[in-house]
């Protein structure tokens, strides 16, 4: 064993509180939506708000469901290339997968009321469509330099006296540093080498009414609740595998008055399935080392209710000013995890321990959490979004071109966790770290250019700024059921896309291409100290990554 970590854990709370489950990088995985729907609403980068006349408005704003003149059925179907590159200090991997998909299904009723009335028309509408995909594979490997994550779990551990009794279902410990320990990843032992006086608060370790020494002789101490991790400068190895997605069901009702005001209604439902998996290695060298294996899941469902109006100011003018606001997505959610740890460590005592092995022997302890708890640890909570905010600008030339502009706002930080009684005491260290995300723009712009009547061609660009700040990292709450420790923050999504369409007397058929690329810096994990008052962030150097998704849309629907 190298050191001892000095630092108690990050995230100490006071006693008594329910195990934690989640961090912010899983409530802005879940919040964060996609650019997919209708190929002609991805054909022009969803920059519809204020244009209207398509089914995918009812997501985003629910007054385009009013434009309607006619009913209208529609289904979408999608095939998805994704492709993830990642670079650490030029060590490059690569992972590149396709899958198809079930992207949209939906329907209009339009009801008309009258001519002579200022109420025109009253709509209803339905949409289902796939909001998230968290289809994505992950791998990076690299000399680890000056950090291990034993580290994490040594400051993770930090302060725990007594590792007696059941410490996986002990609310005052964090599965990492449990998972450390029974792997003799960390310790509370160290050698002291004779030179000078011993420091304070160490404690001869004594077995048999002997001091412990190791094999080169020193006496070994014991440093009640401080611990250290294993050695710097081994080799990490990380991949991991996620999937599932966000289903978002639309339910809408929409006016039509005066042919100049459209107001609308969608009451949103979704339902969450995400799993991920990790794998997680470091190898010393000479036979020692250790992976874990985590795997994660959060299940569960939401609502929200949106907002929306179309304006058409000028009774003389196609310009449309579309307004939108959608209340926060409430979600009900549960988290269940395992985790399991093989380790392989040397003994470098020189008697042999309570561990009953002997000097200079690499032990080999496996920990599963899964056989430990017979079965996986579930923790229920509640997630509360940010309010969204949407302003949009459509315009029209003749019946041959359309554009449309929008913009949207979302305040990250504002996000809020509770529990299942709704209150965010309970969540206090994890709402306090919100502030390390920020507001979200999201910019769309889009055109369709009709050739003749029946054929268009379209093109869109949809820009998403940030998510998180520049110096936000993944920190553990002391009390956390979390093994998985790396954590990667995303820089501005670009979508770019294409499409063409057909619209006969009644059936009509649409085809998009859609690009989307984004970088992320990701860290395995962190390690922190204090040097004097001030705490310091450290990890590995970050992995550069970039992420890709090629998607085509066909769209078959019939408007009766």
């Amino acid at each position: 064993m190298k050191k001892i970590i000095t630092l108690a854990t990050l995230g100490l709370l006071a006693a008594a509180v329910p195990m934690s489950a989640q961090t912010v990088y899983d409530a802005a995985k879940i919040t964060n939506k996609d650019l997919n729907g209708t190929a002609r609403f991805v054909g022009m980068g969803g920059a519809m708000g204020a244009l209207g006349g398509d089914i995918s408005t009812i997501g985003t704003n629910p007054a385009g469901i009013g434009i309607y003149r006619s009913n209208d059925a529609m289904v979408s179907f999608g095939l998805s290339a994704y492709g993830t590159e990642s670079n650490y200090m030029g060590y490059k991997m690569n992972s590149d997968k396709t899958r198809a998909s079930f992207d949209n299904v939906g329907f209009v009723l339009s009801s008309k009321i009258g001519n002579a009335t200022a109420l025109r028309y009253v709509n209803f509408g339905f949409n289902y469509h796939k909001a998230k995909s968290f289809y994505k594979n992950m791998s990076m490997s690299g000399n680890l330099g000056d950090y291990t994550q034993t580290d994490y779990m040594a400051a993770q551990a930090g302060g725990i006296k007594d590792w007696s009794g059941d410490i996986y279902t002990d609310p005052e410990v964090e599965w990492l540093s449990a998972l450390g320990y029974d792997s003799y990843l960390i310790t509370d032992l160290i050698a002291h080498d004779g030179q000078g006086s011993v420091p304070s608060g160490y404690v001869p370790y004594i077995v048999n009414g002997t001091q412990v020494k190791n094999l080169d002789g020193n006496l070994v101490y014991r440093t009640p609740e401080e611990y250290g991790g294993m050695f710097w400068g081994g080799n990490g190895n990380f991949r991991s595998e996620e999937r599932g997605g966000i289903d978002q069901y639309d339910f809408n009702i929409s006016f039509n008055i005066n042919d100049r005001v459209y107001l609308g209604m969608t009451i949103g439902a979704y339902a969450i399935d995400y799993s991920k998996y990790t794998f997680y290695d470091e190898d010393y060298g000479n036979g020692q080392g250790y992976n874990l294996q985590s795997w994660n899941k959060i299940h569960g469902s939401g609502f929200d209710v949106k907002f929306g109006a179309i304006v058409r100011p000028f009774e003389y003018s196609p310009l449309r000013i579309g307004l939108a606001i959608h209340t926060p997505t409430y979600y009900n959610l549960d988290y269940k995890t395992n985790a399991r740890l093989e380790s392989d460590v040397l003994n470098d005592l020189d008697i042999t321990n309570e561990s009953g092995i002997g000097s200079g022997v690499i032990g080999q302890y496996n920990v599963d959490t899964y056989d430990i708890m017979k079965g996986d640890m579930v923790r229920q909570f509640r997630l509360q979004t940010p309010w969204t905010y949407n302003v949009s600008l459509g315009y029209t030339i003749g019946t041959a071109l359309a554009l449309g502009a929008e913009y949207e706002y979302q305040d990250y930080s504002s996000m809020k966790f509770k529990d299942q009684e709704g209150y965010s005491e309970t969540f206090e260290y994890e709402n306090s770290t919100t502030p390390m995300m920020k507001g979200v723009s999201t910019i769309r712009l889009g055109a369709e250019y009709k050739v003749i009547p029946q054929f268009a061609l379209r093109a869109g660009y949809n820009y998403t700024s940030a998510i998180f700040n520049n110096d936000a990292y993944k920190d553990l709450p002391y009390n956390s059921i979390q093994t998985d420790t790396d954590f990667a923050n995303t820089k501005a999504l670009s979508n770019y896309t294409l499409g063409i369409g057909y619209r006969g007397s009644m059936f009509y058929a649409d085809l998009a291409y859609k690009f989307s690329s984004y970088k992320e810096d990701f860290h395995p994990f962190i390690n922190a100290y204090m040097d004097g008052d001030q705490l310091v962030i450290g990890s590995p150097e970050a992995t550069k990554v970039k992420n890709t998704r090629s998607q085509v849309l066909l769209t078959l629907g019939l408007r009766f």
